[in-house]
């Protein structure tokens, strides 16, 4: 097979397993969309996943990021920044990212901000919402009390546009328990603000789960791409 043929294959795989946990939970599979991670995978690979008809695609590290928006600039792509961002690096990624999906504290919204005005866009964000104990190590993402003031510093910028939540299943934890947790969490955000009704969960490994807690955006990469080339 070819590296289109194994790209293909992959995908179809994907979407069906959204197609059966969408019908699981009554839902319409074509409310949920499969943004492609394709960190360390090459230029080529997008220009397949393009070819196939994918336009939303994550990448989680700056400098790759950028590089790889500069090559492709010629496709129609979506481009995601989904991982997490260090706010010296907030105002550069506002350049050329459509959606940050990792906004979890204050400093980087000033950042996003300002990169998104320098250069006259409008960005899309979403809140990383933690799901993990409040003591966990390396914990990413805010807790649920903070997200209240978060958003609304986010809709007082005036380049940014506030859009949901993401949020990861804690490792070591069945991500069935986890997506419950950000299923009330959700609701209570989206129900004061209806019009933020994104929701970026599920990778790989639990995309089922996502789904029928609502997820309206999934994050595959290996299950769609295979391993990944190596850490770099």
């Amino acid at each position: 097979m070819s590296r289109a043929d194994d790209v293909r294959a992959g995908l179809g795989r994907v979407r069906d397993r959204i197609d059966r946990a969408a019908a699981e939970a009554g839902r319409d599979p074509a409310a949920v969309t499969t943004v492609v991670v394709t960190k360390f995978f090459p230029e080529s690979d997008l220009r397949i996943l393009a070819d196939l008809g994918v336009r939303h695609v994550g990448e989680n590290r700056h400098q790759e990021a950028v590089e790889k928006v500069a090559a492709c600039a010629d496709l129609p792509l979506t481009w995601h920044f989904i991982g997490g961002l260090q706010s010296n690096k907030a105002a550069a990624v506002a350049s050329y990212a459509h959606v940050v999906e990792s906004v979890d504290r204050a400093k980087l919204v000033r950042g996003l901000q300002r990169g998104a005005h320098e250069h006259g866009r409008t960005l899309e964000v979403l809140l990383q919402v933690s799901l993990d104990p409040p003591d966990a190590d390396g914990r990413a993402g805010a807790d649920p009390s903070e997200l209240e003031a978060l958003a609304t510093q986010v809709e007082e910028a005036g380049s940014l546009q506030l859009r949901g939540l993401m949020a990861v299943a804690p490792l070591g934890e069945d991500p069935t328990a986890a997506f419950a947790r950000l299923r009330r969490i959700r609701e209570e955000f989206v129900a004061s603000r209806p019009g933020a009704t994104t929701l970026s969960a599920g990778m790989s490994g639990d995309l089922e789960t996502a789904v029928r807690a609502g997820a309206t955006h999934v994050r595959v990469g290996s299950a769609i791409l295979g391993p990944r080339p190596g850490d770099k």
